[in-house]
Order: C-alpha cells, then structure tokens, then sequence
C-alpha cells in the first residue's frame, strides 16, 4: 500500500498546491527533507500525500543511524519515475487545471485499451496520470496480480534490443 511519493519541481509551492487542487486536499510546507520543499495532502483515510521537492534534489543514505541526506544536482529534468493518482473531480475539470497551470495534458489509452489516464506533464517534464472515478474503476477491474499473469502468459516473449 502507498502512503506518499515524492517528486521534484522548478516551483514545489506550485505544484504542491495544483496537486492538492487535483485532490481537493491541502499543500503546506515540507522543511524535513530539503529547504523550500512542500507537501500535497489528498486528505482521505490513508492521509495520501506527495512531497515536492525543488528540481535536483538526491536525496542519499545517511551515515550510521542517520536519516537519508538529501543534495541538490541540478540539471536533469526528464525521468522514469512517475505516479497514478486518483480525485474526485471529472476529466474536464482535471484538463482545466493543467490548462490553466500551462501543463500538457491529455486522455490516454494504457494497455490497448485496458484503463484511461488523463496523463499531466508537470512543468513540461514531469509526468503523473491522474485518473477520474470511471477510470479508476477501468484500473481496478483490469489491472491484478492475477491479471498480469494471465496476460504474460499468452503474449510470446517480446525481443530484447
């Protein structure tokens, strides 16, 4: 089960609170991990959050006992990592906020038709797929360890490049 993830941003005040808008929760501020770092609360039963830390930030094993330490590495802007989350609101709402936050944005198709994202690009660069409640049904109904097995197990083995 997860709690929260953590991304970075050019503006983490910002993007924690066009977050916590997808949310209808709350962004504060987040000094544990790195100066100028905030906090997107969904505000639900598992108090789901995402911390957003400004663009650059590692964070690294602490010494010993120690917390993980974090630095900032400035220059990379494109990653893999990326998240699913879910809100409350509909498609057109989601799509106006990234409109309005100058956000590419759009209605994708996962799987050959398996599930729909609304896929946001942060900033230009980071990517989460938000997902309505009728795709969020689409993902629960399609996407179980059960599933996946399944579905390997009638595909040939795809070539390595």
């Amino acid at each position: 089960m997860l709690f929260h993830a953590s991304i970075e941003a050019d503006d983490p005040q910002h993007v924690a609170t066009t977050i916590a808008r997808l949310w209808k929760g709350k962004a504060l501020p987040f000094p544990p991990v790195a100066e100028g770092s905030w906090i997107a609360f969904a505000d639900d039963d598992r108090n789901s959050s995402i911390e957003v830390y400004p663009r650059g930030t590692e964070l690294r094993i602490g010494e010993g006992d120690a917390d993980a330490q974090s630095i900032n590495v400035p220059g990379k802007r494109f990653g893999a990592t990326h998240l699913a989350i879910a809100t409350v609101l509909e498609a057109d709402e989601v799509l106006s906020i990234a409109q309005r936050e100058g956000w590419p944005a759009k209605i994708c198709n996962r799987g050959g038709g398996t599930f729909h994202v609304i896929e946001i690009w942060i900033e230009g660069c980071q990517m989460i797929e938000v997902l309505t409640a009728e795709m969020q049904r689409e993902y629960l109904e399609n996407i179980s360890v059960e599933k996946w097995e399944r579905m390997l197990a009638s595909k040939p083995a795809q070539p390595r490049h």
